[in-house]
């Protein structure tokens, strides 16, 4: 089976509907998915960013949350910009981290987005990721120890530093076995038909 890289990040709101739906259109393409948590922190603030950008670009950011709103609500998401924005997800990345590792990323990072952004929740608050962490049947302590760990900080850095020497610059991003990059959530079905298409060995026989 083909495979498809999903790198995420919890402070993006286009990441929320890709994470809600990449599971099922890549089980209907036949394509497993790799979630990948990273931080775009230090891609921002290696072009002179010290936040989001649609914190620094304001007409954009009053785009984004009108065009999140409409593709939401086409979809039957709800959705609610959290306050302030962007979040601080490192917790929550560092656990995601821990569950790519344990099995749980998936719907672990499903419901860190649910929470953000269709309840508008306090991800950075360790009662939110504990009372998330309880709905996976996990236990919450046991994780926030292993996922404050040197290990699983350290595996998150070098995640991120894998991230910016790929050439990834936002978030989501899809990359193919074969390096090839998609940006954003668009791009999702595209990334999808190329990993089919482009990363399928030919027969020799």
């Amino acid at each position: 089976m083909q495979r498809l890289a999903f790198w995420f990040e919890f402070a993006s709101t286009y990441s929320y509907l890709s994470a809600m739906r990449v599971d099922a259109l890549a089980a209907e393409a036949g394509v497993a998915i790799d979630w990948r948590p990273f931080l775009l922190g230090p891609i921002f603030a290696a072009q002179g960013w010290p936040t989001s950008p649609f914190n620094l670009y304001p007409a954009k950011g009053r785009y984004m949350v009108r065009d999140i709103e409409r593709i939401a609500a086409a979809r039957g998401l709800a959705f609610r910009l959290p306050d302030p924005f962007p979040q601080n997800g490192l917790l929550a990345a560092r656990l995601a981290r821990l569950g790519r590792d344990e099995g749980w990323v998936a719907p672990f990072a499903r419901e860190v987005y649910r929470a953000e952004f269709a309840e508008g929740r306090d991800i950075a608050d360790r009662t939110t990721l504990a009372e998330i962490l309880e709905g996976l049947g996990l236990e919450p302590e046991v994780c926030f120890r292993a996922a404050e760990n040197d290990a699983i900080r350290a595996a998150l850095r070098a995640d991120t530093a894998e991230a910016t020497a790929l050439g990834l610059f936002g978030a989501p991003s899809f990359v193919t076995a074969d390096g090839e990059l998609f940006w954003g959530d668009d791009r999702l079905e595209q990334a999808l038909a190329h990993a089919l298409t482009r990363c399928t060995p030919t027969s020799t026989t």
